[in-house]
């Protein structure tokens, strides 16, 4: 239920399960992370889904017998987090529940116009996973985070957008050239170089009142 492919440098990673929105039971998460562990050596990595939602977060009759609150969701976002190569989340539609920390951890996130994101944790008496609103907030602010995990709000591609929570809106047809675009130039750069443009690219607090 999750496909993994490698072309060059470039490691893709494809959550197939259409017929139940794509989401993600144990096993699929712990495919997941372990083909990101493995990804550190990867130049890019491109996280997708087959279908018209990207995912629906967790299996409902896992989630019911502990999944929502399973550690495998840090396991996996925290691995994307960690990749030395440049991450992009290509959402082929919906992003929704704990599939959002997958997302939230990719480098930048482009998505088609019909996509909506949303994260009804606290609806369902669970808290988000530990590093969610962390990231969330470094995107999009402390209000609108609050507005999507407090206030349950269903947020728009086009919000997303302009909230910056996505970087880009693409057409369906055009989502995976997109992607393979934004990485091509990463892969062909020296490695070293890269690695490092990325790491100047992390925040550091204070920096704007030196």
């Amino acid at each position: 239920m999750i496909e993994f492919s490698r072309d060059g440098d470039v490691w893709v990673a494809t959550i197939n399960r259409p017929e139940k929105a794509n989401s993600l039971t144990h096993e699929m998460l712990v495919s997941l992370a372990d083909f990101m562990e493995d990804a550190q050596a990867a130049r890019a990595v491109i996280l997708t889904g087959n279908g018209k939602v990207f995912s629906a977060g967790a299996d409902l009759d896992e989630a019911r017998a502990g999944l929502a609150t399973s550690t495998i969701w840090e396991r996996l976002s925290g691995a994307i987090a960690a990749l030395p190569g440049l991450s992009i989340c290509a959402l082929n539609g919906t992003l929704a529940g704990g599939a959002m920390g997958m997302g939230l951890a990719c480098d930048m996130r482009i998505a088609v116009p019909t996509a909506k994101f949303f994260y009804p944790v606290m609806k369902l008496g669970f808290l988000p996973q530990p590093s969610d609103p962390a990231r969330m907030v470094a995107l999009i602010g402390p209000a609108r985070t609050k507005l999507i995990l407090m206030g349950g709000q269903k947020i728009t591609a086009d919000e997303a957008l302009m909230y910056g929570l996505v970087d880009r809106i693409v057409d369906p047809g055009d989502l995976m050239s997109t992607a393979r675009d934004i990485v091509a130039l990463t892969v062909a750069a020296s490695p070293d170089i890269a690695n490092q443009i990325k790491a100047m690219c992390v925040p550091r607090p204070g920096l704007a009142d030196e």
